[in-house]
C-alpha cells in the first residue's frame, strides 16, 4: 500500500516527512515524493524512482525548506513507476496532491479537465484529482470547500492530503476506502495513512471515518462528513510501537505475526471495496480486459502459498463458476501440460522470489497462457515484476518462517478475486455483497478467535507425548488442515499428515490407536453430517479427536472427544477463521516441546533455490 505522510509545523518539515516515508516502507513502494510550501510560498517538489532512500539522497542534494508539506510513497497501478509518475501531482504550480487508492471515473475526469485546458504529464489517476481540484478552487471561497465538491466527483477509493502554496498555513485530507488519520503535537498537526509514519513526533491520533474531509492547521483540526456538517473524531493514544524487528510483548515472532492477522486484513482490504462490491482496478490497470476474458485458472505456488491455492479452487469452481487447477510450483514446471483457452496463471508467493514459482510462471509465458497475476506480499520483487498483474497482500512485514498473516491475507485476497472474476460469469450481485460484508466483519471475528488462545495452550498439552498426528477436513476446509499438519511438523516435529475425512476407510484408519491424536475442523456447512461419521470412525478405534467446531454445529465433547467451538461465521470466510486456532496450537505444543519456533531446523523464509 501506498504510503502518505503530510505536516504542518513552525519548523522544517523535511525530515519529518522522509522519517514517516521509511516507516511506511514496508507496505510498498517504486517511488517516493515530497513537496514543500517554503517562506516565500513556492512550492518545490522533489521525486525519485525507487526506494526511499534515493529520495533521502537527492534532499542532500537539493535541500527542501519549509513549515508545511506532503510526502508519499507510491506502488504503482495507473502509469508506469517513473519520476513522472510519483508523487506528489502539482496543478499549475499551486495546488499538490498525494494520493491513495483508485479514481474509477479518472478516464471521464481527464478528458473533461483537458477540454478545460489542463495538460496532463502522468499517466496516474492521481493527476486528475489535483487538477479538479485547482478548477474548483478557482470558484470557491478555501481549499477546503475546493476538496469537499471535488470529491463528490470522483468514484472509487482515496485517502488524500492537498495542499495549496497561496495558503500554506493548512492541508486538507479526505478518505473514502483508503485509510487517513491525523496526529495531534504540540503547535503542529500531520497527515498519515497509518500512525507508525508519525511515531516520532506524537502519540495521539484521530482516525477519519468514511466520507471524512479534514482541515488542518498548526493549532486547530476542523472535521466535516460526508454531507458536510462539521463533526468530532475521538482523539486515541497510541501504544504501538514501529520496529518491525521488535517484538513486544510477544515471546516470539511467530505468535506476534499471530496476533497482527486481523490488522492485516484490514490492510489487505482498505481502498478496494465499495459498499457491495470489490474494486477491479485493485489487481492492476489492464484487470478488467483480462478479467472479461477469463475461462479457466491455473494457481500455482508451493508450501503455504500452495494451500491458499486449494482453498482458492473451491471457491472459483463453487462461486465464481470457474474451472481451476491448482499445481506445486516445482511439479508443474517439469511435465507436458495442455494450456486450456483464455487461461489465467496465477502464481502466489510471499516473498515473490519462490524460485520454483518463478520458473513456472516464465515457463507459462512460453506456453502461451492469456495473461498472469501474482498475488504477492513483497512489491517490486521477481514475481510482481514478471506479472501482468500483481496484487499485494500488505500482510507487512513476516520475519517468523512458518507463515501465518502471509497466508491469511493470501485467502483474503483470493476471495476477493473470486468476487472480481465472478461477476463475469454469471455471479449474482448479491453473492458479490455477501463476499464484500464477510470480508469486512472478518477483522472482528478473528479478535474473538484470538481470544481462545488460553483454552488452546490447555490443549496443546495433550500433544507433549506425542511423535505424530493427524487433520482432517472436508471440502474447503480440507486444505486447512493441509495447512494446519504443515505448520505442526515445521515448528513442532512432530510427524503430522492431513486427509480429506472421506479418506480415512481408504488406509489412514490403520494408524488410529490411542496414541495418535485426530485434529478436525468442522464449519457448519452441508458437509457436516458426513464429518460426524467420519469422527465415529476415529473415536469407535480409540483415537482422541480434537476438534475445532463452529459454534452453530452443536457438537458435544465426551469420552475421546474435545470440542472447542469456534464463533459462527459467513460459510465462505470460515477457511480463514478456522486457520487461526490451528496456528495457535501449533505454536503451544512447540513452546511444550522446546523448539526453535522462529527458525525451526533446516527451513529458510524465502526459497530461492529449486
Amino acid at each position: 500500500m501506498c504510503g502518505i505522510v503530510g505536516a504542518v509545523a513552525q519548523r522544517d518539515v523535511a525530515e519529518i516527512l522522509l522519517e514517516g516515508l521509511r516507516r511506511l516502507e514496508y507496505r510498498g513502494y517504486d517511488s517516493a515524493g515530497m513537496a514543500i510550501v517554503n517562506q516565500a510560498t513556492e512550492l518545490n517538489r522533489l521525486r525519485r524512482l525507487g526506494k526511499v532512500a534515493e529520495l533521502a539522497d537527492a534532499l542532500k542534494l537539493e535541500p527542501l525548506a519549509g513549515g508545511t508539506g506532503i510526502a508519499h510513497t507510491r506502488w504503482a497501478t495507473h502509469g508506469e513507476p517513473s519520476e513522472r509518475n510519483a508523487h506528489p501531482h502539482v496543478s499549475n504550480g499551486d495546488i499538490a496532491v498525494v494520493h491513495n487508492g483508485i479514481i474509477e471515473n479518472h478516464e471521464f475526469l481527464r478528458e473533461k479537465l483537458k477540454k478545460q485546458g489542463y495538460e496532463f504529464i502522468s499517466e496516474t489517476d492521481t493527476e486528475v484529482i489535483v487538477h479538479l481540484i485547482h478548477s474548483v478552487r478557482q470558484h470557491t471561497s478555501s481549499l477546503l470547500e475546493a476538496v469537499q465538491q471535488t470529491v463528490k466527483q470522483l468514484e472509487g477509493a482515496y485517502g488524500m492530503v492537498a495542499m495549496d502554496r497561496r495558503d500554506p498555513s493548512r492541508l486538507i485530507g479526505a478518505r473514502s476506502g483508503s485509510p487517513l488519520v491525523i496526529g495531534v503535537g504540540i503547535g503542529e498537526r500531520f497527515f498519515a495513512s497509518d500512525q507508525l509514519a508519525l511515531l516520532p513526533v506524537t502519540r495521539r491520533f484521530i482516525y477519519l471515518e468514511e466520507g471524512d474531509v479534514a482541515e488542518i492547521t498548526r493549532d486547530k483540526i476542523d472535521i466535516y462528513d460526508q454531507s458536510g456538517k462539521p463533526v468530532q473524531r475521538e482523539e486515541s493514544e497510541s501504544t504501538v510501537t514501529h520496529d518491525a524487528s521488535d517484538k513486544g510483548k510477544f515471546r516470539h515472532y511467530m505468535l506476534k505475526e499471530i496476533y497482527e492477522q486481523p490488522d492485516a486484513i484490514i490492510n489487505t482490504l482498505e481502498g478496494r471495496l465499495t459498499d457491495k462490491q470489490v474494486i477491479e482496478a485493485s489487481f492492476g490497470h489492464e484487470a478488467h480486459d483480462i478479467f472479461s476474458n477469463v475461462e479457466s485458472i491455473q494457481i500455482i505456488a508451493c508450501g503455504t502459498s500452495y494451500h491458499a491455492g486449494l482453498v482458492a479452487r473451491y471457491w472459483f469452481e463453487s462461486i465464481a463458476g470457474v474451472q481451476c487447477n491448482v499445481e506445486i510450483a516445482s511439479e508443474f514446471r517439469y511435465r507436458k501440460s495442455v494450456v486450456p483457452k483464455n487461461c489465467l496463471f496465477v502464481t502466489i508467493s510471499q516473498s515473490g522470489e519462490t524460485a520454483d514459482t518463478l520458473a513456472a510462471l516464465r515457463l507459462a509465458k512460453e506456453q502461451g497462457y492469456m495473461a498472469s497475476l501474482a498475488i504477492c506480499n513483497v512489491p517490486g520483487s521477481s514475481l510482481v515484476r514478471e506479472s501482468d498483474l500483481a496484487f499485494m497482500t500488505r500482510a507487512g512485514a513476516e520475519i517468523g518462517v512458518a507463515s501465518t498473516k502471509a497466508f491469511t491475507t493470501q485467502l483474503v485476497s483470493f476471495l476477493m478475486l473470486v468476487a472480481a472474476i465472478g461477476r463475469y460469469q454469471g455471479m449474482s450481485a448479491e453473492m458479490e455483497a455477501e463476499i464484500v460484508k464477510a470480508l469486512k466483519e472478518l477483522p472482528n471475528h478473528l479478535n474473538h478467535v484470538l481470544q481462545l488462545a488460553d483454552d488452546i495452550e490447555q490443549l496443546a498439552e495433550d500433544f507433549s507425548e506425542k511423535h505424530h498426528s493427524l487433520f482432517l477436513g472436508r471440502g474447503n476446509q480440507y486444505p486447512i488442515a493441509m495447512e494446519g499438519a504443515l505448520k505442526l511438523k515445521e515448528i513442532s516435529y512432530i510427524h503430522a499428515e492431513a486427509y480429506a475425512a472421506g479418506e480415512l476407510k481408504h488406509g489412514p484408519l490403520a494408524l488410529i490407536d490411542t496414541d495418535m491424536p485426530v485434529v478436525v475442523v468442522a464449519p457448519n456447512n452441508d458437509l457436516l453430517e458426513k464429518l460426524k461419521s467420519n469422527m465415529e470412525e476415529v473415536r469407535a478405534r480409540g483415537g482422541q479427536l480434537y476438534v475445532f467446531a463452529d459454534q452453530a454445529t452443536q457438537l458435544k465433547g465426551g469420552e475421546g472427544v474435545k470440542v472447542m467451538y469456534i464463533e459462527h461465521v459467513h460459510e465462505v470466510v470460515a477457511p480463514i477463521i478456522f486457520t487461526v486456532p490451528l496456528q495457535l496450537l501449533s505454536y503451544y505444543v512447540a513452546i511444550i516441546k522446546g523448539t526453535d519456533v522462529d527458525q525451526p531446523r533446516n527451513l529458510a523464509k524465502s526459497v530461492t533455490v529449486e
